[in-house]
This record gives structure tokens, C-alpha cells and sequence, in this order.
């Protein structure tokens, strides 16, 4: 009881900071373990069939704006330091240097949906949206005559696997929303932190998920010398 009364941010089920502090982090590491599940099916999924027809991967890779995906790139690279930086900030118990990270944290997020927003407008200016104004191409050398359909199942892949990652994006978004209120509050201090590093966790997993995402989608095609 004597170290509840002295730490209210302590719940009562917790022995001291210290427990309630592990308890969170191995919750976040367990529950990010099933999000690493959740990708891992959809990699698997684009490694078959980039397997079976390695062509039209190759080819359809250049349909993606590489200039917009290495923008997003550097956005999330540097969000993840602004976000470093606030966990930091809120190690130090600055209070306004916190919040300013976070912002700017957000900022960054907020730049990465809206340049990836700008890339969907533009693929549904070039009907590559599977299922809805999908324009299939021409075969692209003699060498390798097939049926296009494998074309959309590249697309639909990218689409899939980049609105999931947007969707996480946007609860990172939702998430360090609640933090940065709870930072006006004067919610943390030099002996409790422990939601701000949750975030942070999240945050840097989002981002090294596109890590992953960009290479596999925008740069299969980079070395492909044949025509378009």
C-alpha cells in the first residue's frame, strides 16, 4: 500500500512501478508477436506468387511511384526518431519537449497517409484498383506469354498489404493522440512513462513493417532491363 501511496499511477494488482512496467511491456511484445502473424501470412502470400510468375512482379513493380514510396520512406524513418526522442523527453520529465515529439511524430504519420492517399488517386487514375476499374496490360515480351489475371493479384496485394499498414498507421495516429493529451495533464513523470514507451513500441513497429513493404513492392522492378 505504502508504494501505491506514494506512485497513484501504480494499479492495485501491481507489487510496484517496476512489475506494472513489465506487465507492459511483455503485453505489448505479445501482441505485437500476433501482428508479426498477421504480416507474415500476407508475405507469404506475395513470396508465392511473385515465385510462380516473377515476370509480371518484375513489370507491375514499375506501375508504383518509387519517388512517392521513397518520400514515405524517409517520413517514417524520421518519425521514428522524433518518436525516440519523445520517449527520451518523457524519460527526462520534460514536459513541452514531450509533446512537442509527439506532435511532430504526428505530423510525420499524417504526411505519410496523405503522400499514400495521392498514390491511390493515382492508380485509380490509371484503373489499377482490383475489382474496380481494373485495365489489364499486354503481355510484356514473347518470352513469356500467359494470362494477365496474375497483373490484379499483384495489385490487390499491394492494396492489401499497404491498407493494413495504413490502418495501423492511423491507430498509431489515434494512439499517440491519447498520449500527447494525457502529456498536457501532466498525466507522466520521471517515475512513470511506461504508455509513452508503449506507443513508442507500436510506432516503431509500423514503421519497420514499411521497411519491409518497400523493397518487396517498389523495388522488384529496379534491375528488370526489358521494355514496358
Amino acid at each position: 500500500m505504502s508504494a501505491h501511496a506514494h506512485n497513484p499511477a501504480v494499479l492495485h494488482h501491481f507489487a510496484d512501478a517496476e512489475q506494472q512496467k513489465e506487465s507492459a511491456t511483455l503485453g505489448m511484445w505479445l501482441f505485437l508477436a500476433t501482428e508479426v502473424l498477421l504480416f507474415a501470412g500476407l508475405f507469404l502470400v506475395y513470396t508465392l506468387f511473385r515465385w510462380k510468375v516473377p515476370y509480371v512482379w518484375v513489370k507491375e513493380s514499375y506501375l508504383l511511384g518509387i519517388t512517392l514510396g521513397g518520400i514515405n520512406t524517409a517520413v517514417l524513418i524520421c518519425s521514428s526518431l522524433t518518436m525516440a526522442l519523445g520517449v527520451h523527453a518523457a524519460q527526462e520529465g520534460k514536459k513541452k519537449a514531450l509533446i512537442g515529439w509527439l506532435l511532430a511524430t504526428m505530423l510525420l504519420g499524417a504526411t505519410f497517409l496523405g503522400v499514400k492517399a495521392i498514390e491511390y488517386h493515382e492508380h485509380w487514375e490509371h484503373h489499377k484498383v482490383p475489382g474496380l476499374n481494373f485495365t489489364y496490360t499486354v503481355p510484356y515480351d514473347n518470352a513469356h506469354p500467359y494470362k494477365v489475371p496474375e497483373q490484379q493479384v499483384f495489385h490487390f496485394l499491394y492494396f492489401c498489404m499497404t491498407g493494413i499498414h495504413g490502418l495501423h498507421m492511423v491507430a498509431g495516429l489515434s494512439i499517440l493522440t491519447v498520449i500527447a493529451i494525457m502529456a498536457y495533464r501532466d498525466k507522466f513523470s520521471t517515475t512513470y512513462y511506461t504508455p509513452v514507451e508503449m506507443a513508442g513500441l507500436y510506432w516503431h513497429f509500423v514503421d519497420i513493417v514499411w521497411v519491409f513493404l518497400f523493397p518487396l513492392l517498389y523495388l522488384t522492378g529496379n534491375h528488370y532491363t526489358g521494355g514496358h
